[in-house]
């Protein structure tokens, strides 16, 4: 309950960042919902904004709350993203994915002047690797892939549904969730796992955020890079 009364309070924190105007990339997961669904309500209030969501089940929620959307194609440049993180560093470097949305977040994140992350306080770590890193593959090549994490000393561990099947991305690719232990130099790894053939996208978001917005009880602190 505390966590859900951190993330709310993050979240509408967040939603008051945003002006009249802007080009709003909508995050995915928990925390950011509740960015969402405030920025929601100043719509309803006659804020004028566009929003790209970085989901199907974040688009599916805009349109229900009236938030008027757009593509990237229709506009590339994005002035604020209001995004949620599965753990955020003293750097503002952060793993995100646990939602299963990282390479259309990381997409929006690159198009972004301004990404804000919202989390609880449970998210904050002196050290990233505590949760484990989600890797969005090709299905032809995950044997290797997995192969190749494990030889970076992680053990890696394919998402699936209920049913036991393969977790899906909205973009039809599979997701390793590779704990590494603690991530000592997150650049370094971001670089290695970027080269490697296979790999759609990794959840290290390196250098992208501006401003963290960490609900601690009931209050927001603002963590800046």
């Amino acid at each position: 309950m505390a966590n859900e009364k951190e993330k709310q309070a993050a979240g509408r924190a967040a939603a008051k960042l945003v002006r009249d105007g802007d080009v709003v990339g909508l995050g995915t997961g928990s925390t950011a919902y509740f960015a969402v669904v405030a920025l929601g309500e100043r719509v309803r209030a006659g804020l004028k904004i566009v929003g790209i969501p970085t989901s199907v089940k974040t688009g599916d929620l805009a349109r229900q709350l009236g938030i008027p959307l757009t593509t990237l194609d229709e506009t590339p440049q994005i002035d604020i993203t209001l995004d949620g993180a599965d753990e955020v560093d003293p750097r503002l470097n952060l793993i995100k994915g646990g939602g299963g949305a990282l390479l259309r977040e990381k997409v929006i994140a690159t198009a972004t002047k301004n990404m804000v992350v919202v989390v609880d306080s449970s998210k904050v770590v002196s050290v990233l690797g505590k949760f484990p890193l989600p890797i969005e593959v090709i299905s032809f090549a995950r044997t290797v892939v997995e192969n190749k994490i494990v030889s970076l000393g992680a053990s890696p561990k394919l998402r699936t549904k209920t049913d036991g099947s393969p977790y899906l991305t909205d973009n039809g690719n599979q997701i390793l969730d590779c704990s590494f232990g603690q991530i000592a130099d997150p650049a370094v790894l971001a670089l290695i796992l970027s080269d490697t053939p296979g790999i759609v996208e990794h959840g290290l978001f390196i250098g992208l955020a501006k401003v963290a917005l960490v609900g601690r009880g009931d209050a927001v602190e603002e963590i800046r890079r």
